[in-house]
């Protein structure tokens, strides 16, 4: 049985594996500023409170909470925020808001999580595939497709600071998932792949992934966008 931490956890994909790890036996904290969808689930393996990645006073909460498990072996980075805008028309604050959630609170979970991981945890955090180098572009996504290429290089430094003590470190790059952030992202569009399937995945690799990878970005998708 392993204790397992996801963020973004009221929908999509980390809602179902949120579901996936618990009946499995797991025990997991759920984390997303509204908890209402996963704690209404009231799964006896399932922890869950509001939680805000950019506000510090949350992460005070999450460092509380901690005290109470003796480890963390998985971490799944799995809450984002989007905001499809031309560039033009984007604020400096809507870039920053967008940066505080995909990088800095990504950055800041997982500091605050990573002195209860062992060696042989695993932290996953979720990416794009607008943020891999070389691939397909679109309109609109300038804050949220750069953000999501940031915990790409993210990821490669922290594994190689951490190599020695562990835990191990990669990146999944989602192609298209029928999400409701899709849909928000791209209006109309039909996704290949469902939150389930994506969720079903995302877990297995988060599992046993890190026996295989360090420090990798693994671009999960099968179609374009």
């Amino acid at each position: 049985m392993a204790h397992i931490i996801i963020t973004g956890s009221s929908r999509g994909i980390g809602f179902e594996l949120a579901k996936l790890f618990a009946d499995e036996g797991h025990q997991v904290l759920a984390l997303s500023r509204n908890d209402k969808p996963v704690s209404d689930l009231n799964h006896e393996n399932i922890t869950s409170f509001p939680f805000d990645l950019s506000k510090d006073s949350d992460l005070e909460k999450l460092t509380r909470f901690l005290q109470d498990w003796k480890s963390v072996d998985i971490l799944i980075n799995n809450a984002g925020k989007l905001l499809n805008k031309p560039f033009q028309k984007t604020t400096a604050l809507e870039f920053e808001e967008v940066y505080k959630v995909n990088v800095f609170g990504v950055a800041s979970v997982t500091r605050v999580v990573l002195p209860k991981m062992p060696k042989n945890g695993h932290v996953v955090t979720i990416s794009s595939m607008g943020g891999v180098q070389g691939s397909m572009k679109f309109p609109g996504l300038s804050a949220y497709s750069s953000s999501k290429a940031a915990v790409i290089t993210l990821t490669e430094l922290w594994a190689e600071e951490f190599k020695e003590t562990g835990p191990s470190f990669n990146v999944l790059a989602l192609g298209a998932v029928q999400t409701e952030m899709l849909e928000e992202a791209f209006p109309g569009y039909q996704a290949p792949t469902t939150a389930l399937e994506m969720a079903r995945y995302i877990k297995g690799f988060a599992l046993t992934g890190n026996k295989m990878y360090n420090g990798k970005l693994l671009q999960v998708s099968s179609s374009t966008p």
